[in-house]
C-alpha cells in the first residue's frame, strides 16, 4: 500500500493517530478538535469501525461526533474485503471532510482494507486536505509501514516486533499505541531499528499526535508522546542478532512529550510548548471533492 501523491496545489490533511483509550465522556478534547479540523459545525464526518467487531463500535463513534457539532456523520459497515468497493461507501468518503478510523484488530483492518478501493480513497481524499484520525489499531494503519504485533514489557530483541504494510499515509514514522500504559518501548526501538530513516511514535492512551501538512506534530493529551529518533545512530547489532537476542543501539535519540509538545518531523527537532503559539495552525486550505 504505497503513499498517494500528494497534490501541488492543496497541502494534505491532517494526520491524527491517538493512542486509544481516548477520553469518550468528559471533555472529548481529542475528538473536538478532529471535528474543528474537519470543518466544525459544517464537518461530514464518515467513520470506520472495521478494526472492531463489535457492533455498537461505528453508532458509538457517530453519537460523539453528532453531539460535537457536526453537520453530518455516518459509518461504513465494512466486514469484508468485497465491501471494500461498494460505490456507495467510496461516494460517501468523497463527500467527507473527515474520516476516523477505529480501535481493535490491525490485522482485521489491513487484512480487510488493504489493496481495495476503499483503502485508496483513504489516501486520496487524505491529499486532498481531508482530515483523518485513528485511534489504536486505526493509528497503527496510519502510516507505510505498521506495528502489527510483538512482545511488550521487554528490552529491544531481535524478533520483538512484526511488521506489515499499513495505509501508506505517511512513511516519515512508526507508530506503536497504548504505549506507557502497555510498557511498549522495547519493540518500538526494535522496529525503529529496522531502518534509522523511520522516526518511531510511542503514544499514550488518551493521547494524539496531530500531523500537520507541514509535517509539524503537536501533542494533544493527558498523556504523553515518545519520539525516537535512530537518524544518527552509530551502532546497531539488528542485522546479525539471532532470534530473541538483546539488541545494542547506539546514539540514539529519545524525546518524550506532553501536551502542547511540538516536533518536526523534517527537521527532526523538538520543541516545549508555546503559549502563544496557535493550535495547529492551517495554511489556507480548501479540500476538494472528486
Amino acid at each position: 500500500m504505497c503513499p498517494a501523491p500528494v497534490s501541488k496545489n492543496l497541502p494534505r490533511g491532517f494526520i491524527i493517530p491517538i493512542g486509544g483509550g481516548e477520553d469518550r465522556v468528559k471533555e472529548l478534547h481529542i475528538h473536538r478538535r478532529f471535528v474543528d479540523l474537519s470543518g466544525g459545525k459544517d464537518a461530514n464526518i464518515v467513520v470506520i469501525p472495521t478494526a472492531s467487531e463489535l457492533e455498537t463500535t461505528g453508532a458509538d463513534y457517530n453519537r460523539i461526533f453528532c453531539d460535537l457539532g457536526a453537520a453530518e456523520v455516518d459509518f461504513l459497515p465494512i466486514s469484508r474485503r468485497a465491501d471494500c468497493e461498494n460505490p456507495r461507501y467510496l461516494d460517501m468518503l468523497d463527500k467527507a471532510s473527515g474520516i476516523f478510523l477505529t480501535g481493535g484488530n490491525q490485522l482485521r483492518l489491513s487484512t480487510i482494507l488493504g489493496g481495495t478501493g476503499i483503502a485508496q480513497k483513504i489516501r486520496r481524499r487524505n491529499a486532498a486536505g481531508v482530515v483523518v484520525a485513528g485511534t489504536s489499531a486505526g493509528a497503527s494503519i496510519m502510516s507505510e509501514h505498521m506495528i502489527a504485533g510483538g512482545a511488550s514489557n521487554s528490552a529491544p530483541t531481535e524478533g520483538a516486533v512484526n511488521l506489515a504494510p499499513g495505509l501508506g499515509l505517511t512513511n516519515a514514522v512508526i507508530i506503536d499505541q497504548h504505549f506507557t500504559e502497555r510498557n511498549r518501548l522495547g519493540r518500538l526501538l526494535a522496529a525503529s531499528s529496522y531502518n534509522p530513516f523511520l522516526i518511531g511514535l510511542g503514544i499514550d492512551e488518551d493521547t494524539a499526535a496531530f500531523i500537520g501538512p507541514d509535517g509539524v506534530l503537536e501533542v494533544v493529551g493527558s498523556g504523553t508522546v515518545t519520539v525516537v529518533d535512530a537518524s544518527s545512530l552509530s551502532h546497531s547489532s539488528m542485522w546479525d542478532a539471532s532470534r530473541g537476542q538483546a539488541l545494542t543501539l547506539l546514539d540514539l535519540k529519545v524525546h518524550v512529550m506532553g501536551e502542547g509538545c511540538r516536533y518536526d518531523l523534517v527537521g527532526r527537532h523538538a520543541y516545549p510548548p508555546d503559549e502563544h503559539a496557535a493550535f495547529c495552525a492551517l495554511p489556507n486550505q480548501k479540500v476538494t471533492t472528486s
